[in-house]
């Protein structure tokens, strides 16, 4: 989880190949009006994200386990992924903006444009201690941010 251009997708693949099991993209299952409006540079609403969370959630529910990159910003939205019967930890890839947002400026073919950085900024929330999770370092190189998830998921039984 994470604000656009921390690394969700990178650390995701990564994570998924190191203990053999399936990857989504939630990127993918937006429809094309929530990327058409991102690709505008206009910040999604919770009306917008609804279907789109649901759609995560029902991907989750299907499997008995997977990584997942979506941003997951809010308690709220997090909610709603936790709400399948497996068990869901969530890793925040945390980040200086100026390092995110010059990712952002760098990466090619991604709708998500760097002048919605500020809104994801302001919608985050932090991970609450009742919620299971780590927060890592989005600054950390890929290699060892992905190591300490598949570590974190493994020293607590999360991985099968």
């Amino acid at each position: 989880m994470g604000v656009t251009g921390c690394g969700k997708s990178t650390i995701g693949r990564q994570v998924a190949g190191m203990v053999g099991s399936e990857f989504l993209d939630a990127d993918d299952l937006h429809s094309p009006s929530n990327v058409a409006k991102m690709a505008a540079g206009i910040p999604l609403t919770d009306v917008d994200r609804a279907p789109w969370l649901e759609a995560v959630r029902d991907w989750m529910s299907t499997r008995s386990a997977g990584v997942v990159a979506c941003s997951a910003l809010r308690r709220r939205y997090r909610d709603v992924l936790r709400s399948i019967s497996a068990p869901v930890a969530f890793v925040h890839l945390d980040g200086a903006p100026a390092t995110i947002r010059s990712r952002m400026v760098a990466r090619r073919g991604h709708f998500m444009r760097p002048v919605l950085l500020d809104s994801q900024l302001a919608l985050l929330e932090a991970l609450e201690p009742d919620e299971f999770g780590l927060v890592l370092d989005a600054g950390a190189g890929p290699e060892e941010i992905a190591r300490s998830v598949v570590d974190f998921a493994r020293d607590r039984a999360v991985a099968r």
